[in-house]
């Protein structure tokens, strides 16, 4: 796969835009070889990403950044620069289910997932030796009860030594402290085992059998200090009918889960997600 740099940018509507960002690319040589936009008329935001062939550029990335900083200040613009040759270090928290973890670990092993999973961190055991299999540190780290603060501080030490930049809520059944989840905005994903905003918190599928609903889903989102009301990333469903019990829709529910997580994630890695207030731009 070619080294490609990822400009990915928001700021406010105004004309000739992609005409200012593609001019200043072109004169360092750059190739663009991806781009995507989409300007909000209502509200007056336009969003930006343009993939660059690294080996067009006759600079480094940092006298790249630098100069690109003074149109981004023109265009009063929200902007990250990233290389594909240094891909996202990934913390994977999970608790006693497996389908998430074990989809993203061999995802991951056989190359569809464009990250570096530093660890797999766990308030319970019984996932060890998958983990392990692959050849992945995992971390125990019990929740005690009376004293929940130690558990979150110490996955967050294991964090930032591993230099993590993205954690993944890969059914990790604990709520995270509002500090925790402000300290690392933008860089928790979640699967929320129900189509967003309904059957928030504990057994959404309990919930919906007991509504008789038609649809089940699954949700990923980015958290935030509120439970469960994160910018949504990607979404998913299946169809049921009165003859399924709590059972079949948890079965149905856990091949949804892991699906709409993956492709979260997928977005997550390669910077097409722009977060905007409390909902997300996806530039695919």
């Amino acid at each position: 796969m070619n080294r490609v740099y990822r400009l990915v940018m928001d700021c406010p509507d105004q004309v000739g835009i992609v005409a200012k960002v593609s001019t200043f690319i072109a004169d360092y040589h750059g190739t663009i070889t991806e781009a995507n936009h989409h300007a909000d008329v209502d509200n007056g935001w336009f969003y930006m990403r343009n993939e660059i062939l690294a080996s067009s550029i006759p600079v480094d990335i940092e006298e790249f950044k630098q100069a690109f900083g003074a149109l981004a200040t023109q265009l009063n613009m929200q902007w990250r620069l990233s290389d594909s040759q240094h891909p996202k270090r990934v913390a994977l928290l999970c608790s006693k289910d497996s389908h998430c973890l074990s989809d993203i670990l061999n995802r991951w092993h056989s190359g569809d997932l464009a990250c570096d999973i530093a660890c797999v961190i766990s308030n319970h055991e019984n996932l060890r030796g998958l983990v392990e299999w692959y050849g992945i540190p995992f971390h125990l780290v019990p929740v005690d009860l009376a004293n929940k603060s130690l558990h979150f501080e110490t996955i967050d030490r294991l964090i930032q030594a591993a230099q993590c930049d993205t954690i993944v809520l890969a059914r990790y059944m604990q709520i995270l402290p509002r500090s925790f989840c402000e300290q690392h905005a933008g860089k928790i994903i979640n699967i929320h085992h129900s189509f967003l905003p309904s059957f928030i918190g504990a057994k959404p599928y309990h919930q919906a059998f007991l509504r008789g609903v038609k649809l089940i889903g699954a949700t990923c989102h980015y958290v935030t200090g509120d439970l469960d009301a994160g910018p949504i990333i990607d979404q998913d469903v299946a169809r049921i009918s009165h003859r399924h019990d709590v059972t079949d829709m948890v079965r149905l529910g856990k091949d949804v889960e892991k699906l709409v997580l993956a492709r979260g994630l997928h977005q997550h890695l390669e910077d097409r997600i722009i977060i905007h207030d409390n909902k997300t731009i996806i530039l695919d």
